[in-house]
């Protein structure tokens, strides 16, 4: 499996994300992961703490198809609430350290009007490239 970052010459340096990443191997599309647990029960309705889940989960199921956090290529976010996103972002960005490491995917964040399960603050989706 090979990674490689794509930065266009001049531009700045993206913080906590990459523009774009080129990818070869196996590619794995996980489906939107929310702030609860694995048997589908909220334990918090702190969005930092339901982000740190939310990444757990997206891991996990990286991690049943034989991969590891660095071999996430992209992810997009969908939140609820962009304010609060923004006013909590140093500890979104420990939490998600905590979970993903520095390894920093192309990413989006969104602002959506609502989410199905109404407890939930974010629901992260991921796209990983596994070794052949």
């Amino acid at each position: 499996m090979t990674l490689k970052t794509i930065q266009p010459e001049g531009w700045a340096t993206p913080k906590g994300y990459a523009n774009g990443i080129e990818a070869r191997g196996r590619q794995l599309f996980v489906g939107g992961q929310i702030g609860w647990n694995p048997q589908g029960r909220f334990e918090t309705d702190d969005l930092v703490e339901q982000t740190r889940q939310a990444l757990r989960n997206c891991v996990d199921v990286v991690r049943a198809a034989g991969g590891e956090a660095a071999h996430i290529v992209r992810m997009t976010w969908y939140l609820k609430d962009k304010r609060e996103y923004q006013a909590r972002l140093k500890e979104i960005g420990q939490a998600y350290r905590d979970v993903v490491g520095r390894h920093f995917p192309a990413m989006s964040a969104i602002q959506v009007a609502d989410l199905v399960e109404d407890r939930a603050k974010v629901e992260i989706e991921v796209t990983a490239v596994l070794p052949d």
